[in-house]
Parts: structure tokens; C-alpha cells; sequence
């Protein structure tokens, strides 16, 4: 027995070393049971030897050793796809014998080829799909070369939206952000996905979380490339090898998506409450959530994901792609969630014929959303673009990946503070969008920062627009800020100018902006300035009577807005802010001020004024760089000003009328660099 094993083991070794893995295998198999009859039957071993003789030479005949069988690396395989490549000189009529008898072999055993295409240039030969089980029948065919697996080739140059979003170009070619997010987690609710993709392989886990609910039809095909299409697409954008913008970043993935791309808000809610809980056996911080879906507006999906953003997570929505009011939607609407829209090439609002970005006051900055390269389900190596506001809201996720890498202990509300930073400003057309939403929909598209991280600790701030009030005289409307920023002003802003004014409440100890529809007005909007740094406190100072200034209470506090409120619904009319020794508020007759006036060390703040020499609809005027809108005010010169709002670092009022021009009034402030803050500092000290 011994002796007949060891023939067989070394005729093994020898087919091993000649033919492919598949063929010297089932001969190794053969012998095995050769040496098993032997044993039974009494061969002689002459009689054996002749036998496997005999059989290394019938394997000889069908496997000659000469024609190779190429395979490209895993990472770039195109499985079941060859090419098969026929000797130099084979005519056109030897190549369609050639796949005439491929298929015939092929068919004969049971299985299915299919030729897609023929060559008969530099190369004579043609591919076919076919299982590697028909490989071996391919080498044996006469005239046959070689045969080589198709291979994945990528461009080198960089999908738009990643060349898009980089504000500091690399002269390599290469995407090459501040660092890779490498330090955050990020937790993806969406489709299945495909983790054995070469763009996102090791980069995604499966969580056991699985919230769906069955697909629409009777004839639905559950095929694991179409369940896992929109979520291995969507993990690609984030931190895909080639696609993505955090590459480093760790995803974990919740599935509350069907094949279909749908879920239920019940399903997302118990997708919340697995996060949370695992988030309390195993805390990642930072940690963001994405939430690249959008339903109708939901006040208990919008309750649990104001809680998750209260609990430290940074959450990230797409705006929805209905061409409409994303405050109509969920989670998009609520006002602690980082809320996407969707840009074309052109930074211009993605529409596609009945479909397209939300817009309005609830979007809290957009991102490119059309043709976006990443990872697609068809194949482990396959790659294909999407459109929408979940792809752009997965870049924003990203990015945010970025400066939480940079910022770890950035709260959700400096995170957008920073994404607004980092935006390029003012790049949309608004003529583009609806004319109901041009002035409440911000004009920012999202960028990585420049560097690593901004020096020191800037002022950030943004205008959070209401609705639109009601045409009552009694109607009135609110903006306030998120959790972790400060109102440094109040404004109102009507259309016809019939507005009654402004005012900053303290409600439930939350701050509220309250605009006041006026005598004939349109409806009102209120507009809040919020801010982050330094951790400033804010304090709303009023009139001690009508008619009278509001004066901030020490010196060391900063005048950083003024509003006024005609307590008779007449038409408000505000005054020049006083900001030099005495920082005030002053008030008309029968108006009441209000100051808002901010405290911290290094804050410090100046008036910006414009002043046309003649009738004009429309003044602006803008803080310098390193310094931050804060408060913007109108004053009027004998004519109806409709309100003051900010655009970017730019305070803008519109007026109406035919007398003198409308006057803009910015108050800008800034935390003083630290060298100037250290001098202050010891200077006070010096005088006490």
C-alpha cells in the first residue's frame, strides 16, 4: 500500500506542477481510487504502474502544459469573464470554429457560454462569460494561445465631486484631504450592503440590526445585488478606497432599508434605539449617524433624532429629492439635524425632470448630488454613479468625518458651524430656485477645510430663517438656535415692509427670535443670528419703557445686535446702534428696544455702516475678513425698509420708496487673537 501511495502522491506532484489546480486535483482523486482497487483486486504493481502510466499520458493528451490561463490580482478580478487570445496567424473563419466548439464542449457537460465579443485586431480572439469549470476545455481548443481573466481599469482622475469639494489643490492629481476621519465612527442606516466590494472590504460592519418591512409585489426579485445597491453605493461616497472622502473613517451599518430602498418610521426608530443602546455598551466618539433617506414629516422621528443629537451624535440627513420644501419632510426637518441638498456639476440645485433637491430655510447646506462615482452591488469590483441628496448627504458625512478627526470634541452644533465655515459661499444662481425659498435657502455648498484644523477659536455664526407668518396684524413668528449655540442678534425681514418689528424672548430657557406681522403686512419672517465659541453667554436687555434706549449692562459686555418692536403693530422703524463707551439700543416713541449684549474675554466688536448718497433698493455692507456678522440693522432715511438679513458675512436691507437711499448697518465681532487677548489680559490686571 505504501509503495502504490507514494507513486500516486509523486504522479500528483507532477500534475500539480503542470495543470491547473482544478484538473491535477480530480486526477489526484482518480489515482487515489486506483490505489484503493489495487488493494482490493490484487494488482500486481507492474500492473498499477502501467495503469497510471498509461492515465499520465491520456491527461497529457487533453491538457497540454503549454497554453497558460492569466489571472489578474483579486482586487481587480472580473469573475466568470475571459479572453481568450489565439495564436499569431489564426484566419477569421479558425476563431468562429474555435467558439462554435467552446460551445459545443461547454454544452455537453451542462454548462452556458456566452460570447460578447469578437477581436480581430492587435489581438485575434474574443470574450466569454462562462464558469471557470469550462476553463480547462477552453485550453485544450486548437489555436488557442492563451487565456486571460477580464480585469477592472479605473481612471486617474478624480470623480468630480471629490475634485469639487478640495479648496487646496494637490498638484499630483491626487485626493489628498487634511487626514482620512480615521478616529470616528459613523453609523449608516440604510440598504444591505456589500462588504466583500474592493472599495469598502474591511472598512464596514454588519451590525445584527435588521428593521424592514416587505418588499411592494408580488413579483419582486430579492437578488443580493439590488438589496444591497443603494447602501454599498452610499458607503462608498464616505469612505470608499477610490470614492470616498473619509477613508479612514469605521462604518457600521444598520439596515432599515428593503430592496426597494424602503423602511417605515417605526423601523428607524427601532434602528435608533439599537444604536443608542450600542453606543452605551460600546461608546465611539465622535460619532456621527447618517440618515441618507427622507419621509413624510414626522414628529416622533424628528423627537428621537433631536434626542440622539442630544446625546453627543452628529446627525446627518438628506434633504429629499421631491423639488419642494424639505420642512415638509423627516428627518430633514428637524432643526438639530445637519440637513443636505444636492448640486449638479455646475453648483447649481440638482434637478432632473420631476425629481430634485428640497430647497428652503430647513436645508442647512448643499453638496454636489449628480452622477456620483462609488462602489455598485453588481460586482465585487464594479463601480456606478447615482444621483440624489442621500449621495450629497453621504459626502457632507464625510466631510464632517474630516473635522471631527481634526475638532474630536466639536460639538453637533460647531460641526455645522464648521461645514458652513469650510463651504464655498454664494456659488448658487438664485434665480434657480423657487421664488418662495430664495431668500430663506442657504447659498453654501460644502468644502473641505483648507488645513487641518482653524486657528485658535473662531466666531462662527448663521441665520436661521422661521416660516412665514400669517397676514394677521396679530400674527407673529420664531426662529431660535440649536442646542450648543448663542443668539447674538434678532432681525425680521417682510416683504412689502409691513412688519411691526422684532424681539428676543427667553422661553423654557431657550432664546427665541419673535418677528411681528405689521398694519397691511404680507406676513413676516424672523431671523436669528446663532453663534458658537469661546463659550460667550448672551443676555437680551429691553427698554426700561418705551421711547427709551436698551443699554447693555457693563462694559465688558459686547453690543452685538439691536431690534425694535412697535408694541401697536405700526411699521418699526429702528435707530443707529450707539457702540462706542455706551453701547445702546435707541428707541423711537412709542417703540421698545431690545440689546443684545454678549460677554466673554476675548470678544470685541465694531459698527460697519453704508450710507448711498442717494435712493437705492438694496444696501450692503460686510465685515472684513477675520471678523463675523453678527447683527445687521437697516435705518431708515424718509423711507418703507422691508428688514435686514445676512448673507454669508454680508449685512443686506431692501427698502422701497423714492426718497433718500437705504442705510446698512453691520455690527461685527470677533474673538481678538491670542497675542492681543494675552496683553489685554495683563493689562487689566496691571490697573486693578
Amino acid at each position: 500500500l505504501s509503495s502504490y501511495c507514494s507513486v500516486s502522491a509523486l504522479f500528483s506532484s507532477f500534475l500539480l506542477s503542470l495543470f491547473p489546480p482544478a484538473v491535477s486535483s480530480r486526477a489526484s482523486l482518480l489515482l487515489f481510487r486506483l490505489c484503493a482497487v489495487q488493494l482490493f483486486f490484487s494488482l500486481s504493481l507492474p500492473s498499477f504502474c502501467s495503469v497510471s502510466a498509461l492515465f499520465g499520458s491520456f491527461l497529457l493528451s487533453l491538457f497540454p502544459p503549454s497554453v497558460p490561463s492569466l489571472r489578474c490580482s483579486a482586487a481587480w478580478r472580473v469573475p466568470g469573464h475571459y479572453i481568450v487570445v489565439l495564436r499569431s496567424g489564426t484566419h477569421e473563419n479558425q476563431v468562429a470554429r474555435t467558439m462554435r466548439a467552446l460551445r459545443a464542449k461547454a454544452a455537453r457537460r451542462g454548462y452556458l457560454t456566452e460570447i460578447t465579443r469578437t477581436y480581430s485586431g492587435a489581438v485575434r480572439g474574443f470574450l466569454v462569460k462562462m464558469s471557470s469549470d469550462v476553463l480547462h476545455m477552453a485550453l485544450k481548443l486548437p489555436h488557442v494561445d492563451y487565456i486571460e481573466e477580464d480585469s477592472t481599469v479605473f481612471v486617474q482622475g478624480l470623480p468630480w465631486n471629490l475634485e469639487r469639494i478640495i479648496q487646496t489643490k494637490n498638484q499630483s492629481g491626487k485626493y489628498t484631504p487634511p487626514n482620512d476621519g480615521a478616529q470616528v465612527g459613523l453609523y449608516l442606516m440604510d440598504t444591505s450592503v456589500q462588504t466583500s466590494h474592493r472599495e469598502i472590504e474591511g472598512r464596514v460592519m454588519v451590525t445584527d440590526f435588521n428593521s424592514v418591512p416587505e418588499e411592494d409585489g408580488v413579483r419582486v426579485h430579492r437578488q443580493t445585488n439590488q438589496c444591497d445597491s443603494h447602501g454599498t453605493h452610499t458607503a462608498g461616497v464616505v469612505s470608499g478606497r477610490d470614492s470616498g472622502v473619509a477613508r479612514g473613517v469605521s462604518v457600521n451599518s444598520v439596515r432599515v432599508l428593503n430592496c426597494q430602498g424602503k423602511g417605515t418610521v417605526s423601523g428607524v426608530l427601532a434602528g435608533l434605539e439599537y444604536i443608542r443602546a450600542s453606543l452605551q455598551v460600546q461608546p465611539i466618539s465622535p460619532v456621527i449617524i447618517l440618515l441618507p433617506f427622507a419621509g413624510g414629516f414626522s414628529r416622533t422621528l424628528n423627537t428621537a433624532c433631536r434626542e440622539m443629537v442630544r446625546s453627543g451624535a452628529v446627525l446627518i440627513a438628506a434633504a429629499g429629492n421631491y423639488q419642494d420644501d424639505a420642512c415638509l419632510y423627516s428627518p430633514a426637518s428637524e432643526p438639530e439635524v445637519i440637513t443636505v441638498g444636492a448640486t449638479n456639476a455646475a453648483d447649481q440645485p440638482l434637478s432632473a425632470g420631476t425629481t430634485g433637491t428640497n430647497v428652503g430655510r430647513c436645508v442647512d447646506l448643499f453638496a454636489p448630488g449628480d452622477d456620483i462615482i462609488s462602489a455598485s452591488s453588481d460586482c465585487p469590483t464594479c463601480f456606478t454613479t447615482k444621483s440624489g441628496t442621500s449621495q450629497a448627504a453621504a459626502l457632507v458625512a464625510g466631510i464632517a468625518a474630516v473635522l471631527l478627526n481634526a475638532n474630536p470634541k466639536a460639538s453637533p452644533a460647531d460641526v455645522l458651524q464648521l461645514l458652513r465655515h469650510h463651504s464655498v459661499q454664494q456659488v448658487m444662481n438664485p434665480d434657480s430656485l423657487p421664488a418662495e425659498h430664495r431668500l430663506t435657502t442657504p447659498n453654501v455648498v460644502a468644502a473641505l477645510p483648507k488645513t487641518t484644523a482653524p486657528s485658535g477659536n473662531p466666531l462662527l455664526c448663521r441665520s436661521v430663517w422661521s416660516e412665514k407668518s400669517g397676514v394677521a396684524i396679530s400674527d407673529t413668528v420664531v426662529a431660535h438656535c440649536r442646542q450648543g449655540e448663542e443668539m447674538f442678534s434678532c432681525s425680521s425681514y417682510s416683504p412689502n415692509g409691513a412688519r411691526a418689528g422684532e424681539r428676543i424672548e427667553v422661553r423654557d430657557g431657550q432664546k427665541h427670535c419673535v418677528a411681528h406681522n405689521g398694519i397691511g403686512g404680507e406676513g413676516v419672517y424672523a431671523i436669528a443670528r446663532c453663534c458658537t465659541g469661546n463659550n460667550v453667554q448672551c443676555q437680551a436687555h429691553a427698554s426700561p419703557q418705551t421711547g427709551m434706549d436698551a443699554e447693555c449692562p457693563s462694559p465688558e459686555h459686547q453690543l452685538t445686535g439691536c431690534s425694535s418692536h412697535f408694541e401697536s403693530g405700526g411699521v418699526a422703524d429702528p435707530m443707529r446702534p450707539l457702540h462706542g463707551n455706551r453701547k445702546a439700543c435707541p428707541a423711537r416713541t412709542r417703540m421698545t428696544s431690545y440689546a443684545s449684549c454678549c460677554h466673554a474675554l476675548s470678544l470685541e466688536c465694531r459698527l460697519n455702516e453704508h450710507y448711498p448718497s442717494g435712493f437705492t433698493e438694496q444696501a450692503e455692507v460686510s465685515c472684513e475678513d477675520s471678523w463675523t456678522l453678527t447683527g445687521c440693522n437697516s435705518v431708515s432715511q424718509g423711507f418703507i425698509t422691508h428688514g435686514a438679513y445676512a448673507r454669508g458675512n454680508t449685512c443686506v436691507v431692501r427698502a422701497s420708496g423714492e426718497d433718500r437711499g437705504a442705510a446698512a448697518i453691520a455690527i461685527c465681532c470677533r474673538y481678538r487673537p491670542l497675542e492681543q487677548a494675552s496683553s489685554k489680559h495683563s493689562h487689566d490686571q496691571g490697573n486693578q
